[in-house]
């Protein structure tokens, strides 16, 4: 979805309040049959609902804009708004949104909410155990915290994106990011969405923290940082009354479980994730250890649970050390390609080798070179070229990947990870022991393309200048080592059908 660019606050509302947000083909069928099903109840169609947070948005916003000129409170579960606007409403709703497949949903918009469904798990394993009477607040607060970003990641997806590369992966400040990109702060946008929306009390409390009351999170975190002694800690809160009722209110669990969530894609040790959960622990009046285990078993539970095809959840990152530990050392190697496979590779790349070169055009030889690197047993296989200003990188062919990825563009100054392979031919293999180290510094949406820890990149260059970019897997579990050497001598082959297709007829 194509929009100009709103530069005001108004001009931004206007814009997000009037989208209706894509549902999966298969979510939106499911519901409708729920709906049409007599025996089911509110309860079960709830329960169906959960699989597309898009939908969850549409019905809340639809319940609690009913109710707006109400004394009414606006509803803090999706059961108490499906009651409230009855099964017709709710299928006359379900009728208006674009059903569509996940393909055709941009990824930008798909990441959020996968980071929204991540953000439910951690607070439903971390504090919904604990306050089982507010479980419902805590599990659709979390999950529709971020919800008015999701209207802008439909509509700009490329913005949110690049708000992504320079603020969390380059460290630009945020502020000034978001003067450039939106006009606004993204904040306070999101806060005024939710606002107009009705969204549950708990989402406007994290956003009023958030903008308002920062001085309570330093207040806590300067606390919370003296985790190896429980005690003092106790008693620095006992001498800031006021202080511990802050910290104590359930409606904070929101912004804890968003906060993780967030912080989880940057990487699992960054500053960044150590404040979070330094506060979490707090919180929860448990000890760091204990937490980070629990963090990490929410976010693996989040991965089985939501983790999509091209998409980058973090405990992908995790060398998992709990009862994950001992499936996680259980991955063995991918198998060496078969002899048959071999034969066919070493045909590839004769075919690439010839001189003089047998290739019509570019497209012709990079189908031969995808070819040649399934053959070694490669599973998930990109080709990018560069633009003649090697400022970009464009998909040339893909192989065990979406056919949506074909559409995908890369700026190569926004990635240190690329700028390093674009300026000098170079090869970088990822593993379990640097993957959150690189991944983070790679575009988006390249790496979810890739999910798991191992990977290969190769720039390859032609007339001393690099124009091509080689990225593969085995499905991200470790490598063969038959093929790795075989991608690499594939990677050589390249190179020599670049100069003979270059100087054909010369």
């Amino acid at each position: 979805m194509s929009s100009p660019r709103p530069q005001s606050l108004e001009a931004w509302i206007k814009l997000l309040d009037s989208v209706r947000l894509p549902v999966p083909r298969a979510s939106h069928d499911k519901v409708r049959g729920a709906l049409a099903d007599s025996r089911r109840s509110l309860r079960d169609i709830a329960d169906f609902m959960q699989d597309s947070p898009a939908l969850v948005l549409s019905v809340m916003r639809e319940a609690n804009l009913q109710s707006s000129n109400s004394l009414v409170e606006p509803a803090e579960s999706l059961e108490v708004a499906l009651n409230r606007l009855g099964l017709k409403r709710t299928e006359d709703l379900l009728a208006k949104l674009p059903c569509v497949d996940p393909k055709d949903i941009p990824p930008a918009l798909r990441q959020l909410q996968l980071i929204s469904q991540h953000a439910a798990q951690q607070a439903n394993g971390l504090f919904a155990g604990r306050m089982a009477r507010l479980w419902q607040e805590i599990h659709w607060g979390s999950l529709l915290f971020m919800s008015p970003a999701w209207s802008l990641a439909y509509t700009h997806p490329e913005l949110i994106e690049e708000w992504e590369l320079r603020v969390v992966s380059k460290g630009e400040p945020a502020a000034r990011v978001e003067r450039e990109l939106f006009g606004v702060p993204l904040l306070a946008l999101c806060r005024e969405l939710a606002e107009r929306w009705r969204l549950p009390a708990w989402v406007l409390h994290a956003y009023r923290t958030l903008l308002e009351d920062r001085r309570w999170l330093v207040q806590v975190l300067h606390i919370a940082r003296d985790n190896e002694d429980r005690l003092r800690q106790q008693l620095a809160l006992d001498d800031e009354p006021t202080l511990r009722r802050w910290l104590g209110q359930p409606a904070n669990t929101v912004l804890l479980a968003n906060g993780l969530a967030m912080a989880s894609q940057q990487g699992w040790a960054t500053p960044h994730m150590v404040r979070w959960q330094y506060l979490t622990s707090l919180y929860l009046q448990a000890p760091l250890e204990t937490l980070q285990q629990l963090v990490h078993q929410q976010a693996a539970h989040s991965a089985r649970q939501h983790a999509q095809p091209g998409l980058w959840h973090p405990a992908l990152a995790l060398v998992w050390p709990w009862e994950e530990r001992r499936l996680h050392r259980a991955m063995l190697p991918a198998p060496p390609p078969t002899p048959e496979a071999l034969v066919t590779w070493r045909k590839r790349c004769a075919e690439l080798l010839h001189e003089p070169s047998r290739f019509n055009n570019a497209m012709h030889l990079t189908t031969e070179a995808r070819d040649a690197l399934v053959a070694c047993g490669m599973q998930r296989v990109l080709l990018l070229m560069a633009d003649k200003t090697q400022t970009q990188l464009r998909v040339q062919q893909l192989g065990g990947l979406p056919a949506s990825a074909a559409n995908l563009t890369f700026t190569i100054a926004n990635s240190t990870v690329l700028q390093r392979l674009m300026s000098a031919p170079a090869q970088i293999r990822l593993n379990a022991s640097n993957n959150a180290q690189f991944s983070a510094l790679l575009p988006a949406s390249l790496r979810g393309l890739f999910r798991g820890d191992n990977l290969l990149l190769r720039s390859l260059s032609n007339n001393g200048r690099v124009v091509m970019l080689v990225v593969a897997d085995q499905g991200g579990g470790p490598f063969s080592e038959v093929s790795v050497q075989a991608f690499a001598k594939t990677g050589q082959c390249i190179e020599r059908a670049l100069a003979a297709f270059t100087h054909r007829g010369g």
